[in-house]
């Protein structure tokens, strides 16, 4: 209030002078605001690359965008609002939160007067106006006091009691909901542990890092046949798409880091109409070699849709079909024109966009539809771009980034080509690469998995929370409800617990 007198007090009187500074506060606000629609497009370009390329150089370049956005944004909030009618109608509505209708409401009613204020006449409802806001209740933790009463018997002094509720981790200080909000903050939300500790300390709670160590440690113990079970039904659809990602992993002793991989298999068949679940199943391997995939896979009979990584080449020659991806080979060529102009590369860019569009009326119907579709038009189209591609690779140097491009994409046309006569497959390995979201999001704020074990187990919590997540089912939810359950769950009915297939309301017996 202060500064506010402080500052009417020096400004001037003349009515020119103070339209002149009210033009140049327009024209900051003007320039702030074009500054953030700047840096907004190249916030979402850069995140659009971040999906198709790993780069330390983009995470920073992100980073660095959002700061500079959060800060900009709040010192337009803090201008003055300035407008004239013609900024007014150039200027753009933000986009409204829509409040979801699950959240629950609480109503405050705004008490009017009784009487009318003007001539005390007799007032009569004729309607309300209701406004919304977003409120919070902050995350409170309690304690549960687990009262047992003793009886004795008068006649024969036995002693009668209520059997004590199962814990999820036997003698555990933790409920099950407890340890789905340390497992979700940690996997999902990327919270490390020591930074949960702390935030628990902050609530006067004295929980030690070590001993949230232990809780995650055992659930993962305890998940680890339901993880298992999504393998299998991943491994048991027709058609399944792979990739892989870095899992920096600290090599203990060592003081340094080796490269780890998540591999992701998603089972997928919305686009072909399928009703059965999709899943995600992520496995951890040391490093990157070609025999992982192969255990991972072993006695899988379908189709296999994925980059063009050599790793899978001894899946393909156990006759499982190759599908190819083809962002992969879009994406070379566009990487071609973010370096200057190339009629070359916009012109393979529009073909490769032409099967996307074939792919919009193929999407959702069935699998004998989708290679009609396929066979009538998207068939001549590949046949054209085979031929022009040879044409084109014969006119430039070798070496050359078109040559390289046109090169990978002539390398693996089979598998390119190969879902025109397969309406399981897509055209690409998208699927899988979504999946991944999570984890390369995370990758910066806990990079290391600890250890191979801590990586096996990581695998398992990405396979059953991002299983869920696919499915739309909130994960704590759903985590909760199987953490209450799968310690007395008989292992040949783990298929229960499967998302789709659970019961999220509490059960008799559940433990706590």
């Amino acid at each position: 209030m202060h500064g506010m007198k402080t500052m009417a007090s020096s400004l001037p009187n003349d009515p020119k002078q103070l339209q002149a500074i009210i033009l140049q506060l327009q024209q900051t606000l003007a320039q702030q605001e074009s500054v953030i629609a700047t840096l907004r497009h190249q916030l979402s370009v850069l995140k659009r690359a971040r999906f198709g390329r790993s780069s330390e150089l983009l995470d920073s370049q992100i980073h660095q965008l959002e700061l500079q956005l959060e800060e900009l944004e709040m010192q337009t909030a803090a201008l003055p609002k300035l407008s004239t009618p013609t900024t007014e109608d150039k200027e753009t509505p933000r986009r409204r939160a829509a409040l979801p209708p699950q959240l629950p409401r609480e109503e405050l009613r705004v008490e009017t007067a009784c009487q009318c204020p003007a001539c005390q006449g007799e007032l009569t409802h004729i309607g309300d106006d209701v406004s919304e806001m977003l409120d919070v209740v902050p995350a409170s933790y309690r304690v549960i006091r687990i009262v047992r009463p003793k009886f004795s018997c008068n006649h024969c002094d036995t002693l009668v009691q209520g059997a004590a509720p199962e814990r999820v981790i036997q003698k555990g200080l933790a409920s099950a909901a407890l340890l789905t909000q340390v497992a979700v903050d940690k996997y999902l939300d990327h919270q490390p542990l020591y930074r949960q500790a702390e935030r628990m300390e902050r609530e006067g709670i004295d929980i030690e890092r070590s001993t949230l160590a232990d809780w995650v440690g055992q659930i993962g113990a305890l998940l680890t046949p339901l993880a298992d079970a999504i393998g299998r039904y991943v491994k048991a659809a027709q058609h399944i798409y792979a990739d892989d990602t870095t899992a920096p992993t600290l090599s203990p002793g060592k003081g340094r880091t080796q490269t780890g991989r998540y591999w992701t298999y998603v089972r997928d068949g919305r686009p072909w109409g399928d009703t059965t679940a999709p899943a995600v199943w992520l496995q951890y391997s040391e490093d990157r070699k070609g025999l992982h995939p192969t255990a991972h896979l072993k006695g899988y009979q379908g189709s296999l849709q994925a980059d063009a990584y050599a790793g899978y080449n001894e899946l393909y020659q156990q006759k499982i079909q190759q599908h190819g991806c083809w962002a992969h080979v879009r994406r070379k060529f566009y990487d071609i024109t973010q370096t200057g102009p190339s009629p070359i590369a916009d012109e393979a860019i529009t073909i490769i966009q032409s099967l996307y569009v074939i792919e919009k009326q193929a999407r959702g119907q069935p699998p004998n539809e989708r290679q009609h579709i396929r066979a009538t038009q998207a068939k001549p189209i590949l046949e054209r771009f085979d031929t022009w591609l040879q044409a084109t690779l014969r006119t430039l140097s070798k070496g050359s980034p078109l040559s390289k491009a046109i090169h990978y994409a002539l390398k693996q046309w089979d598998a390119l080509v190969a879902y025109v006569d397969n309406g399981y497959a897509e055209l690409d390995n998208n699927s899988a690469e979504r999946s991944l979201r999570p984890i390369a999001l995370g990758r910066k704020n806990y990079l290391f998995a600890g250890s191979v074990a801590g990586g096996q187990r990581a695998a398992v919590l990405y396979s059953i929370l991002g299983t869920a997540k696919l499915n739309g089912i909130n994960p704590n939810d759903y985590l909760t409800a199987v953490l209450k359950r799968i310690g007395n769950h008989p292992i040949n009915r783990i298929d229960e617990l499967l998302p789709w297939n659970i019961d999220l309301a509490s059960q008799p017996g559940d433990a706590i």
